[in-house]
């Protein structure tokens, strides 16, 4: 079985791939009836001479491969008809700009397969970039902080290597005696509390940051049933709460009472109460200065957040009395960094992360008859129609949803 690494051809350029040339040495070694061949580019943060340097073979010729995998979506006319391709589409939540990408694969009669969507029987995502998120988010936070007050100044996350490179910048800074809270414990969580632990940072309670002051800067991580609480004041569950969430109310306040920085790293679900509303922003009492809004919901549960940032340009000011943008260094404003697509300032670490999750997840599927069932959850299409688990997207391929 052939697998092509395509190249991406979507603007702005993507720089990450699936699988680094490590990786794909692993799947030819591991598999021999696997190959992995490498369409060149001249985009990827790997050269196509670290992958031929590794025995993968580069060539133009994807056609030849049974199933393509990429990162970001395919332009239509890039699509080849009757193959195999894994990416991730943004498809699945009926995202209007993509509805003529679907309607191309359907019509292509390509069996897809979208990352987003690989995830295990209890529904957990089993590939994703979500930890870089997380720990480019936390390092862009700081760049914020740092220029909305002139403090200091870090460069630019994409000017450097790797995580480390970023954690050594973090450490050369000094902070004031802030107080820093992080929400989430997945992925994206997890990835962010991993730089606040690589520079030194000391993690607080919650009970002791909502109570105490201190005289160096903290931070505190706190996950759903922290900052939600059931309306009728009886017991809190977290699975009731996933299930529904219509019974809960946000006690996030208390929180931006006491915060300089938040750093938002959690998953937000439909329905969920809103972590801070504008009004809420509007308070005397709403302390909070600076927003890393990893997880980047549009005018949603972090209130500030009215659009998304770019790499270029990270970070604009949220002026919370007009609720419109506004300079980020005003005394009034939320600076607010929103970049939607952080893991691209890290591309090596993330492909090297997303594929060592690939090479675990998926690629033993295709030579054990999919025993546990990952391509099966995955398959989006086939044969031309919509698969049973993505039915609910017809209306939305015919453009009557």
């Amino acid at each position: 079985m052939k697998f092509g690494i395509i190249k991406e051809r979507k603007n702005p350029p993507d720089r990450r791939v699936v699988l680094s040339p490590q990786a794909c040495k692993k799947v030819n070694t591991t598999y021999p009836q696997a190959q992995v061949l490498v369409e060149p580019s001249d985009i990827r943060v790997y050269k196509d001479s670290e992958y031929t340097d590794n025995n993968v073979t580069v060539t133009q010729e994807m056609e030849n491969c049974d199933v393509l995998i990429g990162v970001k979506e395919v332009p239509i006319d890039s699509l080849i008809p009757n193959k195999k391709y894994f990416f991730f589409s943004h498809t699945i939540k009926k995202q209007p700009y993509n509805r003529n990408l679907l309607k191309a694969i359907l019509d292509k009669n390509i069996e897809f397969y979208d990352h987003e969507v690989i995830v295990s029987t209890k529904k957990t995502r089993l590939v994703a970039f979500g930890r870089y998120a997380g720990i480019v988010g936390a390092y862009n936070g700081f760049r914020a902080y740092g220029l909305k007050y002139g403090t200091f100044a870090l460069p630019k996350a994409e000017t450097l290597k790797d995580q480390a490179a970023l954690i050594s910048e973090l450490k050369k800074i000094k902070l004031p005696n802030i107080k820093i809270l992080l929400t989430g414990k997945g992925r994206v969580g997890n990835g962010a509390k991993e730089m606040l632990d690589g520079m030194g940072l000391e993690q607080v309670s919650l009970k002791e940051y909502l109570k105490n002051d201190f005289n160096i800067p903290v931070y505190c991580q706190i996950d759903v049933l922290d900052y939600n609480t059931r309306k009728d004041g009886e017991r809190s569950n977290k699975q009731e709460f996933f299930t529904d969430p219509s019974e809960y109310k946000s006690n996030f306040f208390r929180f931006a009472k006491v915060t300089d920085f938040y750093i938002a790293g959690h998953f937000y679900g439909d329905g969920a109460p809103y972590l801070f509303t504008r009004e809420d922003a509007k308070q005397p009492n709403f302390k909070i200065k600076v927003v890393a809004d990893v997880s980047c919901d549009i005018n949603g549960p972090v209130a500030s957040t009215i659009k998304a940032s770019t790499i270029a340009d990270p970070v604009y000011g949220y002026n919370p009395n007009t609720e419109q943008e506004t300079d980020y260094k005003d005394p009034n404003a939320i600076a607010v960094m929103a970049v939607d697509n952080l893991p691209c300032e890290l591309p090596r670490d993330a492909s090297v992360g997303f594929g060592e999750s690939f090479i675990k997840h998926v690629i033993p599927a295709f030579f054990n008859n999919d025993k546990d069932g990952v391509l099966e959850r995955a398959r989006m299409t086939k044969d031309g129609k919509l698969t049973d688990r993505f039915s609910y997207l017809q209306d939305y391929v015919d453009g009557t949803d």
